[in-house]
């Protein structure tokens, strides 16, 4: 285990960071002492433990309880390092366990501030059993509908990382610690530190952001109010169109052919449910979200056809993803990688606020073709917006799928079935604005059925027109009926139902 520095904030240090004078409200579990020098008899054991505790005034390497981070009432785990290297042993598993539970009972967010190296080897497998404590813990918070944030700090590995870091729904983690399941002593001896570092985890997709730490306070605070709890949250409200110029475009034409304003929440846009950057993990924007009826300037005319359709949405000057996540959006959470060791920089997740302060979380495609990492953070993001009772919004605009060797290799079909698996799942209602291309599959699996909105310079088609003349063996001369032919402009798309209405 690696020592403990003097420039390590201690645990109490680290949950002070965050509530400030808000204050911390210490909980202990009930007494449960331990046989002499541990349940191996591990000779020295007892006195290693007196030593820990005269150090840093603890008596375990965790200590929990409730407190407010901002404005959000929540409990607070804390790992002390240099209680024994903030390793796991039987007493901590009852402080962790204890940690859940209150939070269960108490319907509040956990946030976990961990520092570990690991279990504790002088406890043998009692020590390592805890992993399993921990885990049906988070298990039964997660079945409750609780979030869980994990701030990762230096150190964070083994089961600790393992189980109440990488475990969270959130992982956050402060810059240049060290991460990873192998803790400095036990890796091969030629293995890239860069791979264990939150660095280097952000990068393959395992944390969510580095935060340093004067801002640790803020993206925390966001987070809680993103992630709930919530109670009966109604839909995302449709966003609205931009024009080439990122300003907005005020009509929408809905199925019923009447006009309203785009994406008031009025017509068929209208939707009721049942239910940022790397140093910071917080991005904000304007975030106005809400146009009224004072926009003015002229609806945008239809394309007349096929053709015009696609140029439209393949227009470079069109307006991505990002312009209108910066519209729609007061503060952006982004959520970042797949888990599985992998990211894709052309789709964006995460959760975020709009103006009136309704989370609503996201996935929205950059125009690029979807890899499969990038389908796995969908779904990924999804499941956990249903699971807090937070509405899911999709922008829908990609060519289609990856389809190189690959994407292949990493598993296209699959990443793509369980995307749509996860939106056909979720309880929460799902808003749909297709604001680009729709290519085939790829797009179809961030589409909500029966909620989903197009703009003026967007398409939806089975196959893109110039393949489907190959196909067919027409000539490229064809391409433009071909594309007539597959009725993929937006107002075809409201005629055969697929669209609910025309934004812009």
């Amino acid at each position: 285990m690696p020592d403990a520095g003097p420039d390590r904030a201690t645990a109490r240090e680290a949950i002070a960071l965050l509530t400030g004078a808000a204050g911390f409200t210490e909980h202990r579990p009930p007494p449960s002492p331990l046989p002499p020098d541990g349940p191996l008899g591990w000779a020295g054991y007892d006195a290693a433990r007196e030593r820990a505790s005269a150090r840093t005034g603890e008596e375990e390497s965790v200590l929990y309880g409730t407190g407010v981070v901002g404005d959000r009432a929540c409990v607070l785990l804390s790992f002390e390092f240099g209680f024994l290297g903030g390793s796991l042993g039987r007493q901590t598993g009852d402080r962790l366990a204890a940690a859940y539970e209150l939070a269960l009972a108490r319907r509040l967010p956990l946030v976990a501030l961990v520092a570990t190296g690991g279990s504790r080897m002088q406890e043998g497998m009692i020590a390592l059993t805890q992993l399993q404590r921990v885990a049906a813990a988070s298990v039964r918070l997660r079945a409750a509908g609780l979030p869980q944030i994990a701030v990762v700090r230096d150190p964070t590995t083994g089961g600790g990382w393992a189980t109440v870091g990488a475990g969270a729904d959130v992982v956050l983690a402060l810059p240049g610690a060290q991460v990873g399941f192998a803790g400095s002593r036990v890796r091969p001896p030629d293995a890239d530190p860069y791979a264990y570092s939150a660095e280097g985890q952000f990068e393959a997709g395992q944390v969510d952001a580095v935060v340093p730490a004067d801002e640790l306070t803020a993206a925390v605070t966001h987070w809680l109010r993103a992630l709930g709890p919530h109670e009966d949250l109604p839909a995302a409200p449709v966003p609205r169109a931009l024009s080439v110029a990122g300003a907005p475009v005020p009509r929408a034409l809905s199925a019923g052919g009447t006009e309203s304003a785009a994406g008031a929440g009025t017509g068929a846009g209208a939707g009721t449910g049942a239910g940022a950057a790397k140093g910071s993990g917080a991005g904000t924007g304007p975030g106005a979200g809400t146009p009224s009826a004072s926009d003015s300037g002229p609806a945008v005319p239809l394309p007349e056809t096929g053709r015009e359709a696609v140029a439209r949405a393949r227009d470079p000057r069109r307006p991505r993803a990002e312009a209108y996540l910066a519209d729609y959006f007061a503060v952006r959470l982004p959520l970042h990688g797949d888990r599985s060791g992998s990211t894709d920089p052309g789709l964006l997740c995460g959760f975020g606020l709009r103006g009136d302060g309704q989370p609503v979380a996201y996935v929205a495609q950059c125009g690029t073709p979807t890899r499969p990492a990038g389908y796995r953070a969908a779904a990924r993001t999804i499941r956990l917006a249903d699971r807090l009772g937070v509405p899911v919004l999709t922008l829908v605009d990609t060519p289609g799928a990856a389809n190189d060797a690959e994407a292949e290799r990493a598993g296209a079909g699959a990443a793509i079935a369980d995307t749509f698996a996860a939106v056909a799942a979720a309880r929460v209602p799902v808003t749909t604005l297709v604001i680009g291309e729709g290519g085939s599959g790829g797009a179809l699996a961030l589409a909500a059925p029966d909620n989903t909105h197009v703009t003026v310079d967007s398409y939806f088609s089975v196959i893109a027109p110039e393949l489907a003349a190959a196909i067919l063996k027409r000539p490229p001369s064809e391409t433009g009926a071909t594309a007539d032919q597959l009725r993929l402009r937006p107002q075809d798309l409201v005629d055969l139902g697929f669209a609910r209405s025309i934004v812009g």
